[in-house]
């Protein structure tokens, strides 16, 4: 099947099951008119996370790597009116797309949006966890990091789950030279070896081409 085919499946099911809708598209829109890169969610995966969050029942959730807000708001929109979010995001302007897409959004009484080196703000967070539900979509050479203080942040029940881990297929590759498939396999590697953890990855095909995510789930 060529990926003009995995598109058209995206189209088929965000048209079907997917109501249209403004603020997400504005998001978008903006996102894109502001130069940054198009590596946020697809529609159909932002409904999957926020989906997950009201399966498990999250309050707290904790995203690594904002962007421009838009897989933000599909998982801020999942919590219970007590719930609460925070973000991180590395790169100032992204933060203030972001924070301008939330506050469309009526958000930013729920999203704490906080901007600077994840690895700096994330022991700042310590007093707030446990967290229910943590996304991990930021720079991947780093991934193995994010998922350590992740599991520093997390109790048991906690949901972590990663994107962007197949990389074209290349995290099979044990000897490629690029960092950020380095980082995914570290990741993964680490995810098999902490007996708290049990996990798992799926490869993906759509719009955004040939990837994949990892989940898993804190067991103790």
């Amino acid at each position: 099947m060529a990926s003009k085919d995995w598109e058209a499946v995206d189209d088929y099911f965000e048209d079907l099951l997917i109501s249209a809708d403004p603020v997400l598209e504005t998001a978008l829109q903006d996102s894109d008119a502001a130069g940054l890169p198009p590596h946020h969610v697809t529609p159909n995966q932002g409904k999957l996370l926020h989906l997950l969050i009201q399966i498990q029942g999250a309050r707290r959730v904790l995203e690594i790597g904002t962007l421009g807000g838009y897989s933000t708001i599909w998982l801020a929109r999942a919590l219970p009116t007590d719930g609460y979010l925070v973000t991180l995001e590395a790169n100032p302007h992204h933060a203030e797309v972001a924070r301008s897409n939330l506050a469309r959004a009526n958000l930013l009484d729920t999203v704490d949006l906080r901007v600077g080196n994840a690895l700096n703000l994330l022991p700042d967070l310590q007093p707030a966890a446990p967290f229910d539900f943590i996304f991990i979509d930021a720079d991947k050479p780093n991934n193995p990091h994010y998922l350590a203080w992740a599991l520093q942040l997390s109790g048991p029940g906690t949901v972590i789950i990663g994107d962007n881990v197949v990389r074209d297929g290349e995290v099979a590759n044990a000897h490629s030279s690029d960092p950020k498939v380095q980082g995914v396999r570290t990741f993964c590697e680490l995810l098999a070896a902490p007996p708290q953890v049990s996990a798992t990855a799926i490869q993906t095909v759509g719009s955004k081409g040939y990837d994949g995510f990892a989940i898993a789930r804190v067991t103790h």
